[in-house]
């Protein structure tokens, strides 16, 4: 494979303040919902303008959240974004902690967050991991399925995997139709994707392609557990069937997703994550071709 990367952008909001710890990216509306993994708020990208969209209520009082401040904790760090055929977006947390076990589902009209910590103690259990290990950055449907995927830290004894769950069941869930203990949690799958200087490649998002293949963005983040972050050596692409492209630099690509695919090419936008509440969050226009 080889990537070209085809642009470079700054996010910020239209009143000048930077998009914040950009997690995901998924298509909403006529642009693309970027979430913050810090924040109460995603931002709304669309030619021309960045605006904030609520995802969920504000965690006591605040809409905010950072170390520095004594409030990291409370961050509902949502880390996977899908696109539905409804138009909506599932937001979902990384299960690192309990109040990061919840779901949002954003619309045109608003948004819908329910508590699946069932679900998310069902998919520990089914990747061999504990409550504490759990750390779910990366999600796409594959068919009926949801694919989640683990991003695994073998300092903290976890590998990167991942586990399919009934995408319809999750659903009712989220909308409160279902109760959350009776979702599924079906094929468990670990992924070996190498390591940059000695430090193992994890997902971090993953989109599926137009031919049925799945498609990651990874990160080698020097890190002993699931929560805390770490220096970053480096990250790329790869194909679960085999293949692998690396960013240059040292970039924390944290978010994926399918704008247009041929049987030659794939065109991508990626958000990078600086680690840093005051640096703005970076979109990359991506063309990966497949050789």
């Amino acid at each position: 494979m080889r990537l070209e990367i085809e642009d470079s952008t700054a996010l910020t909001f239209d009143d000048g303040s930077p998009v914040r710890a950009a997690s995901a990216i998924a298509p909403f509306g006529d642009g693309w919902l970027v979430m913050q993994d810090d924040a109460t708020h995603a931002a709304w990208w669309r030619p021309g303008s960045i605006t904030p969209v609520r995802v969920v209520d504000p965690v006591d009082g605040l809409e905010e959240f950072t170390a520095a401040a004594g409030t990291k904790h409370l961050k509902p760090d949502f880390e996977a974004a899908c696109a539905l055929a409804t138009g909506q977006v599932l937001l979902l947390g990384s299960g690192s902690s309990p109040n990061r076990m919840r779901a949002s589902l954003v619309g045109s009209s608003g948004y819908t967050v329910a508590d699946l910590r069932p679900v998310y103690l069902a998919v520990a259990a089914a990747l061999g991991v504990t409550e504490e290990q759990l750390n779910l950055e990366g999600a796409c449907l594959v068919g009926d399925r949801l694919r989640w995927f683990q991003r695994g830290s073998l300092a903290s004894g976890a590998p990167t995997a991942s586990a399919d769950v009934d995408a319809a069941a999750l659903l009712a869930a989220v909308r409160g139709e279902a109760p959350a203990d009776l979702v599924r949690v079906g094929e468990v799958r670990v992924h070996d994707l190498g390591d940059i200087d000695g430090v193992a490649l994890a997902v971090t998002d993953a989109v599926r392609l137009p031919d049925g293949r799945v498609l990651v963005s990874a990160a080698a983040e020097d890190t002993p557990n699931a929560v805390d972050d770490g220096p970053v050596v480096g990250s790329g692409l790869a194909l679960l069937d085999g293949g692998f492209v690396a960013f240059p630099g040292a970039e924390k690509v944290e978010g994926l997703a399918l704008r247009e695919a041929t049987a030659g090419e794939a065109r991508l936008y990626a958000v990078v994550d600086a680690d840093d509440h005051e640096v703005a969050s970076r979109r990359l226009g991506l063309r990966l071709i497949f050789d």
